[in-house]
């Protein structure tokens, strides 16, 4: 990372670290932003999405303001959220949870919402929304109770992760499939371009992913 620019990954996920690592971007921190996720009283899932990226990304930022090292750095987070209509499906934490949730996605249809939001030095917001559309098989007996004994599931937006052995339930994507697996890369590296960071920095030196 070049001595001019700092970068913060408000995010302990390490899928979102694995993505910018993919596009050659290696943060400089990493500082889990833990906010609040419970939705509002109707709150729709694109405004959730966008709502607590932002938040994360504005707590990372307070928090690093006084860092001599850090105070200048580039404050990026994200947030995604799983949804059937305007039903938000949780991060799944107990195997009933996750049970409910592949239920409900079973032979249908649904929609995933990142927010990604970037801090700039100085204090500059700028955000994006991505939606993708997922269809997924209809899965047997066998399929659910399978995907549940994997554990897998645990901790993620809808109980599952594309990348793994979800993947296989997949009929039909419409949209990023880096959105769906937590972090859609274009559109990120879009905002830090935008507002000046080096994103090629790793690659004209030889360590890119």
């Amino acid at each position: 990372m070049s001595t001019f620019q700092k970068l913060v990954l408000a995010s302990g996920s390490p899928r979102r670290i694995e993505l910018l690592q993919q596009a050659g971007i290696e943060p400089d921190r990493i500082f889990p932003a833990d906010v609040d996720e419970t939705p509002q009283r109707a709150e729709h899932p694109r405004s959730l999405a966008k709502r607590l990226s932002r938040a994360k990304a504005e707590k990372a930022f307070e928090a690093l303001k006084e860092d001599v090292e850090l105070a200048n750095a580039f404050i990026l987070a994200a947030d995604t959220v799983v949804a059937v209509g305007r039903r938000i499906l949780p991060k799944a934490e107990i195997t009933e949870e996750a049970s409910n949730c592949l239920k409900l996605l079973s032979g249908r249809a649904h929609r995933v919402y990142s927010g990604v939001c970037l801090i700039a030095p100085g204090g500059k917001i700028r955000q994006r929304l991505v939606e993708t559309r997922v269809r997924f098989k209809r899965f047997s007996r066998e399929d659910l109770e399978s995907y549940l004994a994997s554990g897998e599931w645990r901790g993620k937006a809808g109980a599952y992760a594309v990348q793994g052995l979800a993947g296989s339930f997949v009929v039909k994507m419409v949209g990023s499939y880096t959105n769906v697996v937590g972090l859609p890369l274009y559109e990120t590296v879009g905002l830090l371009t935008a507002d000046g960071f080096n994103v090629h920095f790793n690659w004209l030196s030889g360590r890119g992913a």
